[in-house]
């Protein structure tokens, strides 16, 4: 997702936010993630879980941190009747193994492409998938028609204030490493990033399945992840592709910090404000967030 503090400059390998295909009976810490109504196919390369649904222009969403592809499952079906849709799990998170050697998600992100044969596409991320998604537009600008960032992460650049300081932060980690997820999982999803969209019911619900069946990700090895070099944060002058933000108003304030760092830096950038939406603007409310982003893709499609 973003950083937070030096805690998550530690834990930089974290990041956000997935779907319904909840399983029926009580909460298992380790349960194992339901199967997608898709493909759930594994690359060969590095085995990262994904479904591909539709034709025409391709479209990739990616997750936010600490969640998993199924963040996206009031997008997914809608967006491929019109569109080639990808999504997928980002090392560690999901079905995707945890990383055992030193790895890029952007490089992840073009072997991806690469296995499905697609050579540009748009990218949709939320949080940490839209960090990934400046990162690669940055490194691999011929490959992205597009990006859609909603409530989107900024590799390099620090904040003056923290959303969530460091020792609630380590709180969170250590409950989860001594076993006790579920203490951990419930002080994360009561931070100022889910607490908007735990407001909501029958969201909280699948975003507490979702979290628990990910508890595991808040121990992945930080150190392993390559990070783009210079950081985003220093080169977002370099993004010339069509971009769309979308933040919600309730959103933390180091993620209005970033929008308003983009809208300064990407020429010609588009900014939609979602009134009542938190940092899970796609999950809080889909209707608006499909109104801001279908017609910025088609009109991509319509411009090729």
């Amino acid at each position: 997702m973003t950083t937070i503090g030096s805690a998550m400059a530690l834990l930089a390998a974290l990041a956000w936010p997935p779907g319904s295909f909840l399983p029926d009976g009580p909460i298992q810490t380790g349960a194992p993630i339901p199967a997608s109504p898709a493909t759930d196919r594994m690359r060969v390369r590095v085995p990262l879980a994904y479904d591909v649904a539709g034709k025409g222009e391709p479209v990739v969403l990616i997750h936010g941190g600490q969640l998993d592809r199924r963040m996206w499952d009031d997008q997914f079906t809608r967006y491929a009747s019109r569109f080639q849709v990808v999504r997928y799990d980002v090392r560690g998170y999901g079905k995707s193994p945890a990383p055992l050697e030193p790895y890029s998600d952007v490089d992840d992100l073009r072997d991806l492409l690469d296995d499905l044969k697609i050579e540009t596409a748009n990218l949709v991320g939320l949080s940490l998938g839209g960090r990934i998604a400046i990162d690669f537009a940055i490194q691999y600008p011929k490959r992205v028609r597009s990006i859609v960032l909603a409530g989107p992460g900024v590799s390099g650049l620090r904040h003056e204030s923290d959303d969530v300081d460091d020792a609630a932060m380590w709180e969170i980690i250590q409950a989860i490493r001594d076993g006790e997820v579920e203490r951990g999982i419930e002080a994360w999803l009561a931070t100022g990033y889910m607490k908007p969209a735990m407001e909501n019911p029958a969201l909280a619900a699948r975003l507490r399945q979702i979290s628990m069946e990910d508890a595991h990700c808040w121990l992945a090895n930080p150190i392993l992840a390559r990070p783009l070099k210079p950081r985003a944060n220093e080169r977002l002058g370099e993004i010339h592709c069509p971009t769309l933000i979308v933040v919600g108003d309730r959103d933390v304030p180091s993620i209005h910090e970033n929008v308003k760092r983009l809208m300064e830096s990407v020429a010609n950038a588009k900014k939609v404000v979602i009134a009542g939406a938190g940092h899970m603007v796609n999950m809080e409310k889909p209707a608006e967030f499909d109104a801001a982003v279908l017609p910025f893709l088609e009109a991509q499609a319509s411009a090729k």
